[in-house]
């Protein structure tokens, strides 16, 4: 799945994987991760996501990294925020208050990006990547977090014989292999939502379970 892809979507606005409101999870959960004002966040393939004022109004330090500069652009527009626009390495980052946005490929982000990172914050990236890079990006956060983070990470987990991703599947055990040496994994709520997922109901899914799960790195 090449960068090409993602661009294409948010240029044919077939962008279905963005919720027009904050996630309930995240306002649900992120609570108990009891991070300090100011901390940092972490939200890989952030799109245009409402989540990132949520977390701002927080107090906490967004930086959001996204591939799509339409996304990015759409995001300060719609939130009537001016971004002050510099260039660090291979990305272009935008900056308004508590938040900045990186425009760029995640996988070209360095750890000194994040030396003091407080939190992940993950509801569509993971899922949205097919399996080998799924590994590359557990890979890549292992290496950029710094022990101590704490995350919020959101699944979805079906047959992914009965419909093609994204967003995949991803399973409890993938989970731990990806992430189980260097994080702690702790199931915090499961749901059925076949019942609210039109799409996969019309291409034959017979079961959608979405799950959240607290991260700590070890």
């Amino acid at each position: 799945m090449e960068p090409e892809f993602w661009r294409e979507r948010w240029a044919r606005d077939q962008i279905g994987f963005h919720l027009p409101e904050v996630n309930p999870y995240l306002q649900r959960h992120w609570p108990q991760l009891a991070l300090a004002e100011g901390g940092q966040v972490l939200v890989p393939l952030c799109g245009k996501s409402l989540d990132l004022m949520w977390l701002a109004s927080h107090r906490l330090r967004v930086l959001g990294v996204e591939l799509s500069q339409q996304a990015v652009e759409a995001f300060f527009n719609e939130q009537n925020l001016t971004p002050r626009i510099t260039e660090r390495g291979a990305f272009k980052v935008y900056q308004a208050d508590l938040i900045e946005v990186w425009c760029g490929d995640f996988f070209a982000m360095g750890a000194e990006a994040l030396a003091d990172c407080a939190a992940l914050y993950d509801r569509a990236a993971l899922i949205a990547l097919p399996p080998l890079m799924r590994a590359r990006y557990a890979e890549h956060l292992n290496r950029l977090l710094p022990p101590g983070c704490k995350g919020l990470l959101v699944t979805l987990d079906y047959d992914q014989a009965q419909k093609a991703g994204p967003p995949f599947a991803v399973t409890d055990d993938e989970l731990e292999v990806l992430f189980g040496s260097h994080w702690r994994l702790d199931v915090l709520e499961e749901q059925d939502i076949l019942g609210e997922s039109w799409k996969f109901v019309q291409d034959g899914v017979t079961r959608l379970d979405e799950r959240v799960y607290q991260l700590t790195r070890r």
